[in-house]
């Protein structure tokens, strides 16, 4: 059983790569938990928050597009050299700055830009790169499940660990101790072979680009998740941009009790993704991918509905689970209709739709708490996500034959 939920780590470069990363996942989530709570606790205003999660991901919408015509005409390893470098000097800045005691939420947001802009360039590179450190295609859907499962177990060991750090030490070692989680990253992006020569081509940026969205046009059902993949970020996400929000004013703790609510949604996307990882691909992942995404849809509103943080606890850890499932289910089933030649292009596209929500959902959302209230936008968009995963469900033709 265990042989057939790792299958992926079969492949060495997978592994080594699988490591790097999720070193450097705990560490950018112990960032995200100590680079929150600074800001909520500069401010104490959630549309602060929805603004540095809108500045942090909408480069990644604006400029994704490029960094997939370059993961498909440049060295992929090289692209993510960069990228981790850019970020790791974000992070060392605001440890100076945090450091000193002269940060400022401006900074942060400036920060929070730079870094979204290095992994617009970034993302599309490792999303393409993934795929091709594994040898057979029946092991795809393991290897992306696995990735999820190195960025989720991150998201239950770096908030922890960043939650001890921020309670103990203080912002400026979460941020320090990021900075440092690099260097994995680094040294695995540098010794894996990566099996991908980048093709020799005379077409401009702007063509290559039009060739990856006539691809994503001409595949039936394509357009389906990508659009599915945008508004599920926008209204799921949320979620956990907000739990600074709820920790506070909803169960009236500090940042331990921030740190317990991120632990919960992360210990249940690991759990997701690791269903994923044993399942097998019956040729049904769209329909379960929107079974999962009704649930979520309940999950989300019944935590908007909750004042017990036990109860809360356990819903995250579902919704988590849940969250997992439609994401790697969508994702997997998104890689098996492109060749490595355009994986960049396409997935870039898919990035865009992905991560594009987020900043827009939060923006969105901080605006709404702060009109109404944290628990009044986690119902309706609870409510929102069932009703979309219905339409779906009802009208949307499966793109699972075309894809198999």
């Amino acid at each position: 059983m265990l042989k057939k939920v790792f299958k992926a780590f079969e492949y060495r470069n997978f592994r080594l790569m699988w490591f790097g990363a999720c070193v450097s996942s705990i560490g950018t989530w112990m960032q995200i938990l100590a680079q929150s709570w600074l800001v909520y606790q500069l401010s104490n205003k959630a549309q602060y928050l929805g603004i540095d999660q809108f500045l942090g991901q909408i480069p990644i919408f604006l400029f994704s597009l490029f960094g997939g015509v370059f993961a498909d005409r440049r060295s992929r390893r090289g692209i993510l050299l960069v990228s981790q470098f850019i970020q790791m000097t974000c992070a060392f800045t605001l440890t100076v700055l945090a450091a000193t005691h002269l940060v400022e939420v401006w900074h942060i947001w400036c920060l929070s830009f730079f870094v979204g802009l290095a992994q617009a360039f970034g993302g599309p590179a490792y999303s393409a790169l993934v795929p091709s450190l594994v040898e057979k295609k029946e092991d795809l859907q393991n290897a992306i499940a696995l990735n999820s499962i190195q960025f989720n177990l991150a998201r239950v060991i770096g908030p922890v660990l960043g939650g001890v750090a921020l309670a103990k030490l203080g912002p400026a070692w979460c941020f320090g101790l990021n900075g440092l989680s690099f260097v994995a990253v680094v040294i695995s992006l540098l010794v894996i072979k990566v099996p991908f020569t980048p093709a020799k081509t005379q077409e401009s940026v702007m063509d290559s680009m039009r060739e990856g969205f006539a691809f994503v046009r001409k595949r039936d059902g394509m357009i389906s998740l990508i659009v599915l993949a945008f508004l599920m970020t926008a209204l799921a996400f949320p979620m956990i941009s907000f739990l600074p929000v709820f920790a506070k004013t909803v169960f009236h703790g500090g940042s331990n009790i921030y740190m317990w609510l991120l632990v919960s949604s992360g210990a249940g996307s690991v759990t997701g993704a690791l269903a994923v990882a044993a399942s097998r691909n019956t040729g049904q992942q769209y329909r379960r991918a929107l079974l999962a995404m009704l649930l979520l849809g309940l999950l989300i509103a019944g935590f908007g509905l909750s004042y017990a943080f036990p109860l809360s606890a356990v819903l995250l850890f579902l919704g988590g689970a849940a969250l997992m499932v439609v994401f790697a289910l969508n994702s997997s089933l998104v890689q098996t209709y492109v060749g490595d030649a355009m994986r960049g292009r396409v997935m870039s596209v898919y990035n865009v739709a992905f991560r594009g929500g987020m900043p827009f959902g939060s923006l969105l959302a901080g605006y709404l708490i702060g009109v109404t209230s944290a628990p009044r936008v986690m119902q309706a968009n609870g409510v929102a996500i069932v009703l979309l995963g219905l339409f779906f469900l009802a009208i949307m033709k499966s793109p699972d034959a075309e894809a198999s």
